[in-house]
């Protein structure tokens, strides 16, 4: 259903390049790849899709740091950056203090869902 969504623009991703290489490496790493299932074949069409259904976010300025965990200031950087509608996480925890201070509206995966079919 989600992918539906993207394919129709009712959703869409944004990424920097610099979280774009980050979702390739993690993706790709022989632990990732056994848990998944996928080939490093499989990885790169999957990234393509992505590639062609994001929205490319330009990192005008650096917010660092802000979070907790210095893993994911790239993926707020593109929600605040990309002027996202919300970052959509199941770690709210770390994103919250963050999101406030920035007006960001923070939603788990499934509150999204429950919204879009409504």
């Amino acid at each position: 259903m989600v992918l539906i969504w993207v394919a129709e623009r009712r959703l869409v991703p944004l990424v920097t390049p610099a979280l774009f290489l980050q979702y390739e490496e993690v993706l790709k790493r022989p632990t990732q790849l056994r848990a998944s299932g996928l080939t490093e074949w499989q990885v790169d069409r999957a990234l393509a899709a992505l590639a062609s259904a994001a929205e490319p976010v330009d990192v005008h300025y650096r917010w660092r740091p802000q979070l907790p965990d210095a893993g994911d200031e790239l993926v707020f950087e593109a929600a605040v950056n990309g002027r996202a509608d919300a970052l959509v996480t199941f770690n709210t925890r770390h994103f919250a203090t963050a999101t406030i201070r920035f007006g960001l509206r923070i939603a788990r995966p499934a509150e999204v869902l429950e919204e879009m079919t409504r």
